[in-house]
């Protein structure tokens, strides 16, 4: 039997933060992203979000033996939903693919006292610069709701624990980018 596919759409597109191979681009329809906040993390973090007329890019990638257990601890805030029929792909044959996804009942406001850690978003921006390039970065803030939240600018000392390192040119993008959402910076 095929290993099962699960559907990156945040952090997981950036491939320097997990080891899952067969990881290539994808397509879910019907779905949004929306920055959410629930009372199982400190700090708000990304949700797939059901929005009929919406298609969000990110890649897919293998689940080995069906193994879901540390993909399921890291995504413990998370309820894993199918999502075969929804996801575009070029994997060969039929996987079954799941998406993760935070329970609308569960989803909270972004405030300050929950923000964006700088850190998890710039994880998310670099993967999307490596898969999709600079359009796709735009593709993913332009499907993503809930940019009035507030970014901790936490780079300094970064509290994201897969945090990774950016260049020059992936911040200054970045912070031109996030700047135009309108998003509001704290200090970290």
């Amino acid at each position: 039997m095929a290993a099962p596919f699960f559907f990156g759409y945040g952090s997981l597109v950036n491939t320097a933060t997990h080891s899952y191979g067969g990881a290539r681009p994808a397509r879910l329809r019907g779905w949004r992203r929306a920055w959410v906040h629930t009372g199982l993390r400190d700090v708000a973090f990304l949700s797939a979000v059901p929005c009929a007329d919406s298609a969000i890019d990110g890649l897919i990638a293998e689940v080995p033996g069906a193994d879901w257990a540390a993909l399921d601890e890291r995504e413990f805030a998370y309820e894993r939903l199918p999502a075969t029929d929804q996801v575009q792909h070029d994997a060969a044959g039929a996987p079954e693919i799941s998406v993760y996804a935070v329970a609308p009942e569960k989803q909270n406001g972004v405030t300050d006292r929950h923000p964006v850690l700088l850190s998890y978003l710039d994880v998310v921006l670099q993967g999307y610069l490596q898969v999709f390039g600079e359009a796709g970065v735009k593709e993913f803030i332009a499907t993503t709701d809930g940019w009035e939240a507030s970014v901790l600018n936490d780079r300094a000392a970064p509290r994201y624990p897969r945090h990774q390192v950016l260049s020059a040119q992936e911040r200054d993008l970045f912070d031109s980018l996030i700047a135009e959402t309108g998003a509001r910076f704290l200090l970290g």
